[in-house]
This record gives C-alpha cells, sequence and structure tokens, in this order.
C-alpha cells in the first residue's frame, strides 16, 4: 500500500524544517559573532574593557629607589617600607557594645598593647579615639603612628585587631645623618632629587615601576587567566668614591676649629693624587637629610662645590709653575722686592707685613708670601700666557658637574686692567672653588700631570650589572721637572715659613699654601673691611705624594689671616695618613734659599 502525504501532514512537517532551519542560521550567527569577539577581535575588545574601566583594573607596582653607599659599601641613603597605622574609632565602639560577643580584648587593655608598641601615651591614645568619636560617632579613621618599622608592623599586626589598619609606603632614609649629607642630597615629596648626589645620579637611582594587569567579573572578582604582570625594578645603587668615617671625621674637627675661630663656615676636601678620586668632602655648617627643617635653607646645597672665592696666595704656586715651565726664571733668579712698591703703569702692590727690599727667590716670595715679589716674577710672563696657564689648572671650568657646582671666574687677558694685570700673580681677580684648588695642587703633587676629579664609582642596576663613568681625562699642564720643582718650594713653605710648627707631621714631608683673600661686597664695588675667606692647601708625603688636603674658613673673627686653617688643616692631614695607612717619609728634603738681603 502507497501511503501519500496529504495537504494536512505536509504544512507541520514544513513549518518544522523551516523553524529549524532559522533556528540553525541564528545559532550560526550567534557562533560567528562568539567567534567574532572571542577569539578574532578578543585582544581589541579587551584592550577596550581596560580604557573604559568596564572591565580591566590596572594596579601600579613600584620600585624603591636605588642606595648610595661610599668607598667601602657604607649606606648613606636607602629606601625603605614604612607603615602608617590608623584605628577605626567606630568599630572599637561596635565591638565594645557587642554584648553577645564582646571581644577577647576589651579596647582600654588593647590601647595599653598598641601604645606600648608604637611609643604613645596609652590614656592619651584613649582620650584621642574618644574625641574622634565625639565629633564623628560613625568615623572610620584615626590617625595612629605613621612611618612604623617591618618590626612594629609585625607586632601589631600579631595582635590581630580588626579595627587596626597599616598601609605600607616607601621612605627615603639616610642612616648616617649628616654625614656628606650636603654632598648626598635630598629628594623631595615625589621622590625626585633636589641635590647633590641624588639629583647628580638621578636617572641611576630611579626604579622602574611595574604593573599589574587583571579582567574582573561584575562581582569584582579577578577572572582567572587574565592576570598579567610586569615587575617592577628596583633603581640602581651608586657607589661614591668618598669615605664616609674619614667625612665623619672631618665633618667633627671643622665644626669644632670654626667655631673656635669665630667663623661663619668651613670647608675641606681630600683628594688622591693617583686618580683624582674625592675621598672627602665636609662642610660646617652640614645638613641632615632625615630632617631638613633642622638646618638653614643655606645650609642645603654645598659649599664646597657650590662657593667660589679669590684664592689668594694658594694660587702663587700656579704663578712659580707659569713663571719656571715658560723659562722666565728658575730657582736661582731673583726679584728685588720691598713690602710697597708703584710699578710702572702706576699699579700699587702691598705686602702683608713691613720689610725693606729683600732679593727674593721664587721660594722666598711663596715663604715669605710677598705678593710684590710675585708680581715681578710673575709679568716676566705675558698676561695671555698666564691666562692660558690658569685655565689649565682649571680656574674657569666645573669639575664633575655637580648640581649647582659653580664655575668661578676667569676674566679674558685682554681685560685685566692695570693694577689685576699683578694682582693675578696672587690670587686676586679670579674666583676659585674648592675643587679647582685641589684639582690644581693634584696636577703639581702628580708630576704635572692633571687629573680630572671624579666622586661616582659606579652605578649597579637592579640586574647586577655594573657600569663604571667614563674614565677621567689626563692632562699634562707641566712638566714633571716644573712640578717637582714647585713641589720642593711648597715643601720649603711649610718647613720655613711662618707656620712650619703648626703643620708639621712628625714623620711626614708636608708641602703646602696658604692663602688670605678679601671678601668682595655684594655690590661689586671693593672689598669688605676686616672680612678674610682664608685656606691652606697641600700635599703628604712631599716625596712621593698620595693625598691633597684643601681647608677653608670663611669669615675667621679670632685669626683674620690664613694661620686660622693651620690647626684643622694639621689635623686633617694627620687623619688622612692614617686613615690610609701611609708609609712614613725616608728622605730628608732639599732645602732651598728664600732671599738674599
Amino acid at each position: 500500500m502507497t501511503i501519500r502525504a496529504t495537504r494536512a501532514t505536509r504544512g507541520p512537517r514544513r513549518r518544522t524544517v523551516v523553524a529549524l532551519a532559522v533556528i540553525l542560521a541564528v545559532l550560526a550567527a550567534f557562533v560567528v559573532r562568539l567567534v567574532d569577539i572571542q577569539v578574532v577581535s578578543a585582544q581589541e575588545h579587551v584592550q577596550d574593557s581596560l580604557k573604559v574601566g568596564q572591565l580591566g583594573s590596572t594596579q601600579t607596582l613600584a620600585g624603591n629607589r636605588g642606595a648610595i653607599v661610599d668607598s667601602e659599601g657604607t649606606v648613606l641613603a636607602e629606601s625603605v617600607t614604612v607603615y602608617d597605622a590608623q584605628l577605626s574609632p567606630s568599630l572599637i565602639m561596635h565591638l565594645e557594645n557587642d554584648e553577645d560577643d564582646p571581644p577577647e580584648t576589651p579596647w582600654h587593655d588593647a590601647a595599653d598593647e598598641i601604645a606600648a608598641i608604637t611609643g604613645q601615651d596609652a590614656d592619651e591614645l584613649r582620650s584621642g579615639v574618644a574625641e574622634n568619636l565625639k565629633e564623628d560617632p560613625n568615623s572610620q579613621y584615626y590617625p595612629l603612628k605613621r612611618g612604623l618599622s617591618t618590626e612594629k608592623y609585625l607586632k601589631l599586626r600579631d595582635l590581630g585587631y580588626v579595627y587596626l589598619a597599616m598601609k605600607p609606603r616607601e621612605t627615603r632614609v639616610y642612616p648616617n645623618g649628616a654625614v656628606a649629607g650636603n654632598v648626598v642630597g635630598y629628594i623631595d615629596s615625589e621622590g625626585k632629587g633636589q641635590a647633590g648626589i641624588e639629583r647628580l645620579e638621578a636617572s641611576c637611582l630611579a626604579p622602574t615601576n611595574g604593573e599589574r594587569t587583571y579582567l574582573r567579573g561584575k562581582g569584582g572578582q579577578i577572572i582567572p587567566g587574565s592576570e598579567r604582570v610586569v615587575d617592577a625594578l628596583d633603581g640602581g645603587s651608586v657607589q661614591l668614591t668618598l669615605n664616609s668615617d674619614l667625612n665623619w671625621y672631618l665633618q667633627q674637627m671643622l665644626a669644632e676649629e670654626a667655631q673656635k675661630q669665630g667663623a661663619r663656615a668651613a670647608t675641606a676636601m681630600v683628594v688622591e693624587v693617583k686618580t683624582g678620586k674625592i675621598r672627602g668632602a665636609a662642610e660646617w655648617p652640614s645638613m641632615d637629610p632625615n630632617n631638613l627643617n633642622a638646618s638653614n635653607p643655606e645650609d642645603w646645597g654645598t659649599r664646597v662645590f657650590g662657593l667660589s672665592y679669590e684664592p689668594g696666595s694658594t694660587f702663587k704656586a700656579i704663578t712659580a709653575a707659569t713663571v719656571l715651565e715658560t723659562g722666565a726664571a728658575d730657582l736661582n733668579d731673583t726679584v728685588t722686592a720691598a713690602s710697597r712698591e708703584e710699578f710702572p703703569n702706576g699699579a700699587i702692590v702691598n705686602d702683608a707685613f713691613v720689610h725693606g727690599a729683600y732679593n727674593y727667590t721664587l721660594a722666598g716670595a711663596l715663604i715669605d708670601s710677598s705678593n710684590v715679589a710675585a708680581s715681578k716674577f710673575g709679568s716676566k710672563v705675558d698676561a695671555q700666557t698666564r691666562y692660558e696657564y690658569l685655565q689649565k689648572f682649571g680656574v674657569g671650568e666645573r669639575t664633575i658637574d655637580f648640581p649647582r657646582e659653580a664655575s668661578g671666574i676667569l676674566h679674558p687677558a685682554d681685560e685685566w686692567d692695570s693694577q689685576s694685570l699683578y694682582t693675578t700673580t696672587f690670587g686676586q681677580h679670579f674666583t676659585v672653588t674648592a675643587p679647582q684648588l685641589a684639582g690644581a695642587y693634584q696636577a703639581i703633587a702628580n708630576g704635572g700631570e692633571k687629573i680630572d676629579l671624579s666622586l661616582i664609582e659606579s652605578c649597579t642596576l637592579d640586574d647586577g650589572t655594573v657600569v663604571k663613568p667614563d674614565a677621567p681625562e689626563h692632562t699634562q699642564v707641566v712638566s714633571e721637572q716644573t712640578a717637582d720643582q714647585v713641589s720642593r718650594i711648597l715643601e720649603n713653605v711649610a718647613v720655613q715659613g711662618s707656620l712650619a710648627e703648626q703643620v708639621s707631621i712628625p714623620g711626614y714631608r708636608v708641602a703646602i699654601k696658604t692663602g688670605t683673600a678679601q671678601k668682595p661686597k655684594e655690590d661689586g664695588s671693593g672689598y669688605k673691611a676686616g672680612k678674610y675667606y682664608t685656606s691652606m692647601v697641600g700635599f703628604a708625603p712631599a716625596d712621593d705624594p698620595e693625598y691633597v688636603v684643601i681647608v677653608t674658613l670663611d669669615e675667621p673673627t679670632r685669626i683674620v689671616s690664613s694661620a686660622a686653617t693651620a690647626p684643622a688643616f694639621q689635623q686633617a692631614m694627620n687623619q688622612v695618613l692614617k686613615t690610609y695607612r701611609v708609609a712614613p717619609s725616608t728622605a730628608p728634603m732639599d732645602e732651598l734659599l728664600p732671599k738674599f738681603n
């Protein structure tokens, strides 16, 4: 029997097929769209969600700023995590008033435990919370203590009080306080270096923040597999050439000597002769980066690098080097010089003490520190040549590009007038900084070879890579013979000069020169009456120089001449020789004749 579909049965079947086809088409469209969303355009949609904040969340992972350490690895600056603790007064009262489930430790007793850890007074803590609640019964915040150490954080955490919260934050600490504080510098509230090494080495010290990105559901939960973390990189560690123990000694000594002499301020610098490395850079008054407000803002910078002054007689050694190097005179030549003389161009030059006409040798000109004799020797060399030698010895150029480092002033030779034609021979009409003066004497002590000063030993990156600064430049500014002759003169200054007893160091041959510079008026109209900037610079052992030391006093009042710096110089040099275990001298000095009557 053949069964034929009737019109009645064909209708429902067709409708069913059509419905299935429509459903399949819709499902296919959904599948295509789903593949497009989740596969083809997935990343694009994820990024869109991150941008509009619908699904994505991004958390910055902060790195720590790098440490600053001295030549021996002693930490001078570092970043540590501290904790700011706070209480929820309303939660404390909620728990206290819960008769069904009272806290194990009542608030009165808990306050005793908390105060014992934070170092606060428990009664004041309880009254503070009570006052907070009085002002706002729903208060969720009462500041407990800021800057808690990890040790105290752990002790508070172990108490287990739910109303106690502690937020971590990074802070900068300086474990050695004011020791080399003016060199180390400080950072601002945003973690940016504002002075010293903190600013000079900002690129090395700065951390690289990381990032944690994830997707979250509607309820805020993290969607599994969506988390992506880029680790933060801590800043690099900067190692200095400074010796912090030596710097500590220099700062203590300067504070004592400056106050003895009634001076406004004082500085000391130590430079290693054969390397140009700065081993000490101290000053008084000093600044503690941990507590800037405890010092005058004038002391937040550094006088060692930032202050320039007329060097006075300390630069007679450079005049001597110029005269000897150019052949204008030798150690046996003499000039006749009284204590006051008028030169052919009308310039008048005076010595610091009254004397008759002496036949001075170069050594004698420096031993007696005669301005007139220095002028007569120096003027044997033309002004332009003398200007060029001042440049060679570093006058007018910054040494290490330290933040706010002064460059000093050196006027072109064609601008020297009739008076400055002579005063430039004994350290007037131009200015220098302590590092420039130390660098000039380093060249003399190093056989005429000037080595650029350095303060940075290295930068060690977060991955352990050690980055060294470019090697310092070496420049032969005068011959070894000239340098040796000037060294002999300076040693005779130490032995035959008026300060011989004050600067002598038993067992060591020392070379020195003093400087007493008048301080100019602010308006440039001349010099201040009775105001001086005194200095002493030298090196030891004179027979095999290893360290240059310079000490300065700003406006000493008890002794207003360079003699004021002699005790500080002697103590500084003595400590340097001890610190670095420098062997005593073994050969006798070569005594030079200073003058003939």
